[in-house]
């Protein structure tokens, strides 16, 4: 396990490193300069020439690239172009929006996902079981910013329970309001993720409840409920942990896109600003923790699966890793 630890982190750090130059590459073919984000228009060659010196923006790719790079490693994300405040301190400023929002979605998405995959696939042939097969599958289809467009209507313009968007100025500091302002936007992401996660429990389950060692145990005696309580649940549980770490990881990026349809100060609208103005290390920082969260999840959920099925820790020689 432990030989297994060590090439999975340094499978981490190099799957980091790849994906950083990718990112850096790419967004230097953006059309666009930041220089001309700071300067009025009808400025001078001179002038738009002295602000990229300035920005560093001048330099060669590859300079650049071993620039950021040797801030990333001490951590430094850079400052941004634009207000020259530091990057990581404007992340760290929006994540209490932006990872609160991900991890309620996500929460709500598999009480609701969990239980409700299971029960359509004992009770598939009923008429709730066929309605909730159908509604995830129509939830499939439906892109997540129209389902927050949808919400928005119903509960803030018709019904006004709830705020249409926005955060409190004071975060936090008041629980209740800020849990009211994300009330909508966790609604939104999960719905989504529900409708797909329902699918991919629903035919763990059906694997399960097909299985052998299953019609086996009731044969011997043990009651439905015992049977799948005692040799099902393991068995299913590792494709769907598989599945949890990848839905956590779409909850996260869900997260920041439905940020802009409801005007939350999350890392949504701090990239969609630098992009708007070519802030470089704005969107870097950004698009790099991002990332690593992913990259992360991935590392977290692969290491759960071989805690919860022996056979995924065999090697190939048959032993136990």
């Amino acid at each position: 396990m432990i030989a297994y630890l060590r090439r999975r982190v340094l499978l981490l750090a190099v799957s980091f490193l790849v994906a950083s130059c990718v990112l850096f590459l790419l967004l230097r073919l953006l059309p666009g300069d930041p220089a001309n984000a700071l300067l009025p228009m009808g400025a001078t060659p001179e002038q738009v020439a002295e602000v990229r010196h300035e920005l560093g923006t001048d330099l060669p790719p590859l300079e650049q690239f071993a620039s950021w790079a040797r801030k990333m490693a001490t951590l430094d994300l850079g400052r941004s172009l634009i207000s020259s405040l530091p990057v990581g301190s404007e992340i760290a400023a929006r994540l209490p929006v932006t990872v609160p929002l991900t991890l309620l979605a996500f929460l709500l998405s598999v009480l609701v996902a969990v239980p409700v995959g299971f029960l359509t696939a004992c009770r598939g042939r009923t008429w709730y079981g066929s309605l909730i097969g159908a509604a995830s599958q129509f939830g499939l289809a439906v892109p997540v910013f129209w389902v927050g467009i949808l919400l928005i209507d119903l509960f803030a313009l018709r019904l006004r329970l709830l705020p249409a968007g926005g955060f409190p100025v004071d975060g936090w500091a008041h629980p209740g309001a800020a849990l009211t302002a994300l009330a909508l936007p966790v609604l939104t992401v999960s719905l989504v993720m529900s409708a797909s996660l329902i699918r991919y429990v629903h035919s763990a389950a059906l694997d399960v409840l097909d299985s052998d060692y299953l019609r086996t145990a009731r044969a011997l005696g043990a009651s439905f409920a015992g049977a799948v309580w005692r040799h099902g649940l393991r068995n299913a549980a590792a494709p769907v942990v598989s599945v949890l770490g990848i839905e956590l990881a779409t909850t996260f990026l869900g997260a920041v896109v439905v940020e802009g349809v409801f005007a939350l100060p999350g890392l949504g609208s701090m990239l969609v600003r630098g992009f708007a103005q070519h802030d470089y290390p704005v969107i870097q920082g950004i698009l790099a923790l991002s990332t690593f969260t992913v990259l992360v999840i991935g590392f977290l959920t692969d290491l759960v699966q071989r805690l919860i099925d022996p056979r995924l820790r065999r090697t190939t020689t048959g032993t136990l890793a």
